[in-house]
């Protein structure tokens, strides 16, 4: 089963000072039949004015993965992280039993645009957590690189949910192709260009739900960003 979400069919929320359009059901936007995919339960593309921001605020249970995209993101949490995250870095935060933390653009006259993702964790109430790593851009150009995992391997940043999270950069020629496991679900998220996913062209924003697949092949791309997602059913 192969099922496309356009980028005109998710949510959008305009609050001024940010602009945010919800994959799945989050906040004011609400679908009952667009809960989560799996496993997977929130992707936001976010875009935060200069000098702006989320004060601080608490989550609980969730994996939470931020993909910088552009500008910088300035974190800062109740575990005593203050840390920076500029493109290139992937940052996992564990909320467990609990966690506060705030997310700011400080630069002047630049927006900082970043996906936010929500991942159902398999333990609950763990001691939360944090981590950062930097995968550069060369790492992900023309395949699909790991980037968080529950095993932490390839130097992935360890999530604890039973889910593995690709991205990569494809132009021209370049193609790669992930085997599934056809008892499990899979997404496809294209965040800017266009490509060609098990034969169907995509465009920036726009996203394929998986079920019952055996592999996915990505090809013909044209500038395109892509995070594929492996998830439980």
């Amino acid at each position: 089963m192969l099922k496309l979400k356009k980028s005109s069919d998710r949510g959008y929320a305009n609050h001024g000072w940010l602009k945010s359009y919800h994959s799945f059901s989050f906040a004011d936007y609400y679908d009952s039949k667009n809960m989560g995919w799996g496993n997977l339960r929130v992707i936001n593309e976010d875009v935060i004015n200069p000098g702006t921001g989320f004060g601080e605020h608490s989550h609980r249970n969730m994996e939470i993965i931020t993909y910088v995209l552009s500008g910088e993101l300035a974190h800062e949490d109740s575990l005593g992280n203050i840390k920076t995250i500029p493109p290139g870095d992937v940052q996992r935060m564990s909320a467990g039993k609990g966690v506060t933390h705030s997310e700011f653009n400080h630069a002047k006259g630049q927006n900082t645009h970043l996906l936010q993702i929500w991942i159902e964790p398999n333990i609950q109430n763990i001691k939360p957590s944090y981590e950062q790593k930097t995968v550069p851009k060369i790492n992900k150009q023309g395949v699909l690189r790991l980037i968080a995992s529950p095993t932490g391997e390839q130097d992935s940043v360890t999530i604890h949910a039973d889910a593995n999270l690709y991205a990569g950069f494809f132009n021209d020629e370049e193609s790669a192709t992930l085997t599934l496991n056809p008892s499990r679900k899979a997404y496809v998220h294209l965040i800017r260009g266009e490509l060609k996913v098990n034969g169907q062209t995509i465009s920036g924003g726009d996203a394929l739900l998986l079920a019952q697949e055996t592999q996915i092949q990505l090809s013909d791309g044209k500038k395109a960003e892509v995070l594929v997602f492996d998830l439980t059913a």
